[in-house]
């Protein structure tokens, strides 16, 4: 140990090389394997659009900003347009075309209808997979803390009341 912390030790980080020609990945999207050719530096959010035709996460900012583009990673709430699809290998994301895989549409989908939480729809796919996370994470408490927890997807149009409105229905139910 030095005077200023412990030693930094070297650990293995031996990495594949990859690029920038095109590479063979396979990602499990919505409990579906698809195996695609795509250049390192392709984003989850294109590999989605571009090559798999989900095109329920929208590209609203591509600079990580607005939510838009928000599905999820192992469970965890992600932002596409920031996450390089490579980097998904071995990971099951759920975009929005997955959450309720059966014909009938998720409770908070339904909620989203009822409360008129979304006007021109462009954030919707992005706002109900942050809400849908944000209900099972325990953060939906009161509006302050929906407010604060949601605040990472942005909503041009200002539905906020509604979408809060939206949140507590599904809340109230489980």
């Amino acid at each position: 140990m030095s005077a200023t912390g412990p030693a930094l030790t070297r650990r293995d980080t031996t990495a594949v090389e990859r690029g920038p020609d095109p590479v063979r990945i396979t990602l499990s999207v919505n409990g579906t394997e698809h195996s695609l050719d795509v250049e390192p530096r392709v984003s989850l959010l294109d590999a989605l659009r571009e090559h798999l035709d989900l095109t329920g996460a929208k590209k609203g900012c591509d600079q990580g900003t607005c939510g838009a583009c928000t599905v999820w990673v192992d469970g965890r709430r992600v932002l596409a347009c920031l996450t390089l699809a490579l980097t998904c290998e071995g990971h099951e994301v759920t975009t929005i075309e997955g959450l309720a895989p059966e014909a009938e549409p998720h409770p908070l989908q339904r909620a989203f209808v009822e409360h008129d939480a979304f006007q021109c729809g462009y954030c919707t796919p992005g706002q109900i997979m942050s809400a849908v996370a944000l209900i099972e994470e325990g953060h939906a408490g009161d509006d302050a803390e929906i407010k604060e927890w949601m605040s990472g997807n942005i909503c041009r149009c200002a539905a906020y009341p509604n979408i809060r409105a939206a949140i507590r229905a599904v809340r109230d139910q489980t």
